[in-house]
């Protein structure tokens, strides 16, 4: 069967998966030319240079960061939703984020997600300085649990875990009124639930009317 005419697009989402596979360091036009079964020079005609190619990838993560769109019937499920695609989005290209922090587009990113909030926590009433800390606050909200997530996989398998820290040292006054604290935190944590727990509950609260 007839090889597919090789397009830039098709070359840009082998390079980002490559990238994603093995990071940035591992991405070749050698490489890359490997992956795709074509000449190294068709890659030059059509990204140009590896540092092409790699602004390439940034502008391409940055346009996919930009597609992120709430959903939901009210201000506070959309901005949730915005926050779990922001969280997604984060999880599934680390070394492309990578890239374009160090290219100095971060701000540029999220800007998309920001305007989406800002919309949202309008709508739900709040304005001036108060809704750009709501705005923010969300932001740093989810980019730094994703921080936690990753450091909590990359680091080296503890002995003794979590749990068995638990079992064999509960404490002292909780673990008699409330077994069952201890035994959910000897429980691995649960990410996913933590993170709507945590993010619902700060939206909920930003959300709330202010106080005297």
């Amino acid at each position: 069967m007839a090889r597919s005419p090789l397009t830039r697009e098709a070359v840009l989402e082998a390079a980002a998966a490559l990238v994603r596979r093995r990071g940035p360091d591992a991405l070749t036009m050698r490489g890359l030319a490997a992956e795709l079964g074509t000449a190294v020079t068709s890659i030059y005609w059509h990204v140009g240079n590896r540092e092409q190619l790699l602004d390439a990838l940034v502008e391409r993560t940055v346009r996919d960061m930009g597609a992120i769109r709430p959903s939901g019937s009210t201000p506070a499920e959309r901005i949730v939703s915005v926050a779990r695609s922001m969280r997604r989005e984060l999880r599934e290209r680390p070394h492309l984020i990578g890239m374009v922090h160090e290219r100095g587009l971060t701000d540029r990113m999220f800007l998309p997600a920001q305007r989406a909030l800002v919309a949202e926590v309008r709508a739900a009433g709040l304005r001036g300085a108060r809704a750009a800390d709501a705005v923010r606050a969300v932001q740093f909200q989810v980019v730094g649990f994703v921080l936690v997530e990753r450091n909590r996989e990359r680091s080296p398998v503890q002995s003794p875990g979590e749990g068995e820290l638990w079992d064999q040292d509960p404490p002292p006054d909780s673990a008699a009124d409330d077994p069952e604290l201890a035994r959910a935190l000897a429980r691995p944590a649960d990410p996913e639930r933590l993170f709507l727990l945590s993010v619902r509950a700060l939206t909920e609260s930003l959300l709330r009317a202010p106080g005297p």
